[in-house]
């Protein structure tokens, strides 16, 4: 039998869960047999019924072998077709679409955090913002949801106009564009042009943009069409953490974050403008950012028992890297100052180049300390740096020689799995 989508998302109707892992099979769920380059789940179709599941799709034939495993020509177009199909069942629901180079993940997390306290929202969880991870939070969208929060990635050509018409968002943003995956894009350019498919279906579609008026490079795109500027801000000094001024209807409000970073307001703003585009109370939209707190290694302020910490381990490329860089280097006397870079990935024939200008910055610094992870920094010739190969070298000296009494920055790509120094500092 050929099963069209129509088939599958009765099936789905009926089984509203989807697993892609056969080791976690909730009962009477649907396994979808992915492939990845290390991988085949169409091997394990047989072995997710036996753990619960109620159907598997693969698409191999010599593993259709039974009645309730569904032979389709490709599961993960399988699985964006149905999400898609779900997604459209909610016609009026709002959708937001957030994309961008840095901040996506924060500013999803904040207008999640601002728009929940006036509606039931789903949201991307942790950065499961690619072609896999974007259909199956679609896939979560129930009726008693009133809004959605869809982040989505790329790290190569058209990846962006591919997600959006999977997800048909209604109201988007693009935080920023910068320097990342430039392996993948081929140039700077490319990322614009792949990041503001985003605006580019939702002005075909009479959709809203959101945009930072700050931003000369995407304003530009962003009022080709119905768009809405984020709200003013001013940033306040004498705080760690950021500190804002913002104007709403009802008075001056200040905002303190728990934040680390002027590069953040952006992010912030945005989760203010959609509140008050979507009818949040203004205090309550400050309640929420206030309150929210980053635990993923972004933006996160630590206290050991030795140091300072600033964490911002979950990614870096050239612009997140200047930016944490722009925050911490101008940071006022006190403890004495240490930064541990990781190298920055994907980066293809820009690689030395950008790496290269990182390390001029810190040589023309006032830091005591300079410790970089991965060759892609080249070697180094100056007293304060120390270079290691890998984080697992970088924590040996450390538990050997610790930095006691130091403000330390921790920025580098996910790769570089810095989180593993954290508790010896």
């Amino acid at each position: 039998m050929k099963y069209s989508i129509a088939d599958i998302y009765a099936l789905f109707c009926q089984h509203p869960c989807i697993s892609t892992d056969s080791r976690r099979c909730p009962k009477d769920s649907i396994f979808l047999a992915l492939k990845g380059e290390n991988f085949n789940g169409n091997r394990f179709a047989a072995a997710s019924l036996e753990a619960g599941c109620a159907y598997a799709i693969v698409d191999e034939a010599e593993f259709a072998n039974n009645e309730r495993i569904i032979l389709v020509d490709n599961c993960l177009k399988t699985l964006q077709d149905l999400a898609h199909h779900h997604r459209m069942q909610f016609k009026d629901l709002p959708v937001i679409g957030i994309t961008g180079t840095n901040g996506k993940t924060t500013t999803k997390e904040l207008s999640a955090a601002v728009l929940a306290k006036k509606f039931n929202v789903l949201y991307t969880q942790g950065n499961l913002n690619n072609h896999i991870g974007v259909p199956l939070t679609l896939l979560q969208l129930r009726p008693e949801h009133n809004l959605a929060i869809i982040e989505m990635g790329a790290n190569h050509p058209g990846e962006i106009a591919e997600l959006v018409e999977i997800v048909h968002p209604t109201h988007g943003l693009i935080t920023n564009v910068g320097k990342a995956h430039l392996e993948g894009f081929g140039s700077f350019q490319g990322v614009i042009d792949t990041k503001t498919a985003l605006y580019r279906f939702l002005q075909k579609e009479q959709g809203l943009v959101f945009y930072n008026p700050d931003n000369e490079i995407l304003s530009a795109y962003a009022q080709a069409g119905l768009s809405q500027a984020y709200i003013a801000a001013k940033c306040l000094e004498g705080s760690q953490y950021l500190h804002m001024t913002w104007q709403g209807s009802a008075g001056e409000h200040l905002l303190e974050t728990q934040l680390i970073g002027a590069y953040n307001a952006e992010n912030v703003r945005a989760a203010i403008s959609l509140g008050l585009h979507f009818g949040v109370e203004e205090t309550a939209i400050n309640e929420a950012i206030q309150e929210y707190r980053p635990s993923n290694k972004r933006s996160q302020w630590m206290e050991s028992a030795h140091n300072q910490l600033i964490v911002d381990a979950y990614n870096a490329n050239p612009s997140s890297m200047n930016a944490a860089l722009d925050n911490f280097l101008p940071r006022p006397a006190g403890k004495k100052k240490a930064v541990i870079l990781g190298a920055m990935r994907e980066l293809g024939a820009y690689s030395q180049e950008e790496h290269e200008r990182i390390i001029n910055r810190l040589l023309d610094s006032d830091l005591e300390s300079i410790l970089l992870i991965g060759e892609e920094f080249g070697q180094v010739n100056d007293a304060r740096v120390r270079q290691f190969q890998d984080s697992d070298s970088c924590r040996k000296v450390l538990e050997i020689e610790p930095l006691h009494d130091y403000c330390i920055l921790i920025k580098g790509s996910r790769s570089n799995q810095l989180e593993k120094l954290i508790d010896v500092l």
